[in-house]
């Protein structure tokens, strides 16, 4: 294992959050834990604001005992983070080992009445997080550390091993559950891969597809629902940690050496969704570029601009952004004489409200007065998506310093807000016609838009023909 943790590492704690952690004066060294309670010098309910502790310290408030148990904030923001700092097999490891020896789990014969009170607390806490991170025990050394704590303490009560048997049939309910939802994905991204690149491999622009998305579906407001069906299908296989993984690139406590580099990072939901959203915006480019006629791209323009219209009502955010994205990328940007034949009023109105400036603050105030009332708990899972993304990118950017505790009770907040929204079902039916065409319709790579725009509209200058000859 990987030496990744610094047990000296200070995190701030903003005043209140847990009663339960070290207070820890300057300067003062911490002492070893006792074999009872959450840690030296505890700060009770009333007691003094909390300042700080070590890494060590926060995984021993992490460890029920008999007469305590973390607050249910504490264990998500914990699980959740401390794992740009230690592995959950080593984390968890650590937790086992302090049990054993508070509880004197390795003496013989066992404390019963002892154990009967502390049993209860470190079910729940493995309970805790099998359901919150059930990907953490897929590695088969978490699922060893489980049962062994179990085992330990099963002898004092028979109703502990009927319970480790729920633990993990769940858990494996759970782990089956997404691996179907993976490989149902990457399913329709491989087999959506593997028809853009023969379509790419065209060095003049093709005949017009079979089918076109006007063909397929002529109504905003049903492609629109169709979307949202997507993006709620992707967002709903996405676990919490793999926001904090995906960007946990290097041990932040030494910028030389990989963060779990014992271990393949497990992404690959966030990593679909974010192939889903380039998809996205490649098939609007593509729709766009395909006709042969100025009039029918025009109409294509003035469809996706309703589309995007009809995202934003029903408060699809992340489909609207992608169809902004790619209307606006420089091969369909660049089409003058195709966007003069368009009614574009509403997309301007739509790029202003999308503007990121103040934290997309147009887009918020805007979604407060024209939002449905019927879509209220669909606007808040939708909304905040790639914006989410963005806050723990810079969240966990920073992991040194006074408040890194303040930013990872943050990450934890925003992380456990979207946990509730992706929870939420699409109210919409749906058309799997529509939804086949979106994740397998033929779309160009950025260098077959560029020759489809330039063959539907000359180059304007040296730097496009040159582009266009060598494409050609």
């Amino acid at each position: 294992m990987p030496q990744t943790v610094c047990s000296g590492t200070m995190f701030t704690t903003p005043s209140g959050f847990s009663p339960h952690l070290a207070c820890a004066e300057p300067g003062e060294e911490e002492e070893e834990a006792p074999q009872e309670g959450p840690g030296p010098g505890a700060c009770l309910a009333d007691g003094p604001a909390i300042t700080s502790a070590s890494l060590d310290t926060l995984i021993q408030n992490l460890v029920p005992t008999a007469d305590y148990y973390p607050e249910k904030a504490y264990v998500f923001t914990f699980l959740l983070s401390a794992r740009l700092f230690i592995p959950p097999p080593e984390l968890l490891a650590r937790v086992c080992e302090l049990c054993i020896k508070q509880q004197q789990l390795d003496q013989s014969p066992l404390d019963t009445a002892k154990v009967r009170k502390f049993g209860p607390k470190i079910l729940q806490l493995l309970t805790e997080w099998t359901e919150t991170f059930p990907s953490d025990f897929r590695d088969e050394k978490m699922v060893g550390y489980l049962k062994d704590i179990i085992h330990r303490i099963a002898p004092c009560d028979e109703a502990y091993w009927k319970t480790l048997n729920q633990v993990l049939q769940k858990l494996s309910q759970r782990l089956a559950l997404m691996s179907q939802g993976e490989e149902s994905i990457m399913k329709v991204s491989l087999n959506a891969s593997s028809i853009s690149d023969k379509l790419v491999a065209f060095k003049t622009k093709p005949q017009p597809i079979q089918k076109d998305m006007l063909s397929i579906c002529s109504d905003p407001y049903t492609l629109a629902q169709q979307l949202t069906h997507v993006e709620l299908e992707h967002l709903s296989h996405i676990g919490p940690e793999e926001f904090v993984q995906a960007f946990a690139q290097k041990d932040p406590l030494d910028g030389t050496q990989p963060c779990f580099s014992d271990q393949k990072k497990k992404t690959s939901n966030l990593e679909a969704y974010v192939r889903w959203f380039n998809r996205l915006c490649y098939l609007v480019a593509t729709e766009i570029c395909m006709p042969a006629k100025k009039k029918q791209r025009a109409q294509v323009i003035e469809f996706f601009i309703d589309v995007a219209r009809e995202c934003f009502n029903i408060g699809n955010f992340n489909s609207l952004m992608a169809i902004i994205s790619g209307m606006n990328m420089s091969p369909v940007s660049r089409l003058k004489k195709t966007w003069g034949k368009a009614k574009t009023a509403k997309f301007f109105i739509l790029e202003h409200q999308m503007d990121p400036t103040g934290n997309f603050y147009n887009y918020r105030t805007a979604l407060r007065g024209s939002a449905p009332h019927y879509c209220d708990s669909l606007l808040q899972s939708m909304d905040s998506f790639l914006i989410l993304l963005q806050h723990v990118h810079f969240l966990t950017a920073f992991t040194k310093g006074e408040n890194i505790w303040q930013k990872f009770v943050e990450l934890a907040r925003q992380v456990g807000e979207f946990m509730t929204w992706k929870q939420v079902e699409c109210p919409f039916e749906e058309d799997r016609a529509i939804l086949h065409y979106l994740h397998t319709a033929p779309i160009f790579s950025e260098d077959g838009l560029y020759l489809a725009s330039y063959e539907s509209e000359s180059p304007e200058n040296q730097v496009e023909k040159d582009r266009w000859k060598a494409l050609r």
